[in-house]
């Protein structure tokens, strides 16, 4: 294989997993304010699958993928950050990281310190950029402080896991919610005070029980529509609903009037993409994920690892919610 030829992993359509196709591509040189990277290690998330599906429509076709971490093999005009030979990971816009090599804006891109591997710096970078715009910059009215209670859904997948254990570090009450008992089981040995079975209990009855009837100041929803509507009753007045995904389907239209009589409620849409526009708080952003990792507070869980030829069995088994912790594709 040249040097700049690389596999890649394409979708010609929206569809299932069988749309994810094996194929080779040639890579350039980097334009001003990009670099070319060569990937040791390449993060899955829920976001690919929605790409994928059609759920976020794409320009087709695509190479998915939104984030990485690799040896930066060139730098175009402009780029002070970087050089080559640095070890870097990132999660950025344009998708396109499903490869081995490719050519890509350099604003998004981090250093890895050494302390970090590949294959956590591959895995961390979207879900744990995700969990610190969560935590540290979508909160509350007064912020979040020392034993205030948050509820945090899907609380074993790769955000939610690192979530527990940084809340647990800012001194949080998190409450999170699986679809098992031993995702909950997850949960609780990362950090989590209380883990609820939602599949087997009201999971809003049990966030009035466990505060005591006040609810919580926050609550952090990626899963949509199935928990839309209680998450809403589990908030305390002024509370904060903050949702950024839809693993179960985009939630349904709903009239602002219902947020008054359930307390002056707030509720925001938010993605990372918004939060790492600039250079500066990527990295601001990516400075307080590393120091928090390598301090050993927060635990990246790789916990499935695909080759990435296998990428269909891996989307699939993101679907089928089996999955835990992180998942990434091997190169």
């Amino acid at each position: 294989m040249t040097q700049n030829t690389s596999r890649a992993i394409h979708i010609a359509q929206h569809g299932g997993p069988e749309q994810l196709q094996l194929v080779q591509v040639s890579v350039g040189e980097p334009g001003p304010g990009e670099i070319r990277i060569r990937h040791k290690a390449v993060g899955l998330n829920f976001i690919d699958v929605y790409q994928r599906s059609g759920l976020y429509p794409m320009q087709l076709p695509v190479q998915l993928g939104m984030e990485a971490s690799g040896v930066v093999e060139a730098v175009g005009e402009g780029v002070t950050h970087l050089k080559v030979g640095d070890r870097a990971a990132y999660a950025s816009q344009p998708p396109g990281s499903y490869c081995e090599l490719r050519v890509m804006p350099a604003k998004c891109v981090c250093k890895l310190p050494d302390a970090i591997s590949f294959d956590t710096g591959a895995a961390m970078m979207l879900k744990g950029l995700t969990a610190q715009y969560l935590l540290k910059r979508t909160q509350p009215q007064g912020g979040l402080q020392p034993g205030d209670f948050v509820l945090f859904h899907a609380a074993a997948g790769g955000v939610g896991l690192i979530a527990c254990q940084w809340a647990k570090a800012m001194g949080l009450r998190l409450i999170g919610t699986a679809g098992s008992d031993a995702k909950c089981a997850l949960a609780l040995a990362n950090g989590a005070e209380f883990a609820i079975n939602y599949a087997a209990e009201d999971f809003a009855a049990r966030v009035k029980e466990i505060t005591g009837g006040k609810g919580v100041k926050v609550v952090y929803d990626s899963v949509g529509k199935d928990t839309w509507d209680k998450s809403l009753d589990c908030l305390s007045p002024l509370g904060l609903m903050a949702s950024f995904g839809n693993a179960s389907g985009p939630v349904a239209p709903f009239a602002p009037g219902i947020l008054g009589p359930k307390g002056s409620i707030y509720v925001t849409r938010q993605t990372l993409f918004t939060h790492i526009a600039t250079r500066e708080n990527t990295q601001s952003m990516a400075d307080d994920l590393f120091d928090i990792v390598v301090s050993g507070k927060v635990k990246i869980h790789i916990d499935q690892r695909f080759p990435l030829e296998q990428v269909q069995e891996a989307h699939k088994a993101l679907e089928a919610r089996q999955t835990t912790g992180c998942t990434i594709l091997t190169l």
